[in-house]
């Protein structure tokens, strides 16, 4: 009996289980979960330009003296206001008509604390779309 080889016993406690080659770790569930994680983040991530407003505020416009009538354009909780009198968003545009000599004129906008902010971007839509371009935000 000399020849034959003599099996391998493994374990500490003198047991007779043969040693086995250790089994590679399997990394499939790991590679399937980072893939997860990867649509999850690509679908919850914002694609696309976000729409910015084009805005110019009265220091940066270069501290120019003012010239002109006045264009003031007060946006509150309570409404719109021109140079201090009420003014609604349908009749603006006329009324802000023949204080502008042309569309580059500056018009000055100015928020309220209890004005939303929602309608001062309308306003600054419907001057746009009305013409005037310069818009300049005071506080």
């Amino acid at each position: 009996m000399a020849g034959l080889a003599q099996p391998q016993l493994g374990g500490h406690s003198g047991g007779l289980r043969p040693l086995r080659p250790r089994r590679r770790q399997n990394l499939t569930p790991m590679i399937d979960v980072i893939f997860l994680l990867l649509v999850f983040f690509m679908l919850a991530a914002r694609f696309g330009a976000e729409d910015r407003l084009p805005l110019e505020t009265a220091s940066a416009a270069g501290g120019a003296a003012y010239s002109g009538p006045p264009r003031l354009i007060d946006v509150g909780a309570d409404g719109l206001r021109l140079n201090g009198q009420a003014v609604s968003a349908a009749e603006l545009a006329a009324r802000l008509s023949p204080l502008v000599t042309g569309a580059t004129d500056a018009i000055l906008l100015r928020a309220d604390e209890g004005a939303p902010l929602q309608a001062l971007v309308q306003l600054m839509d419907d001057l746009r779309a009305a013409g005037f371009v310069t818009l300049v935000l005071v506080d």
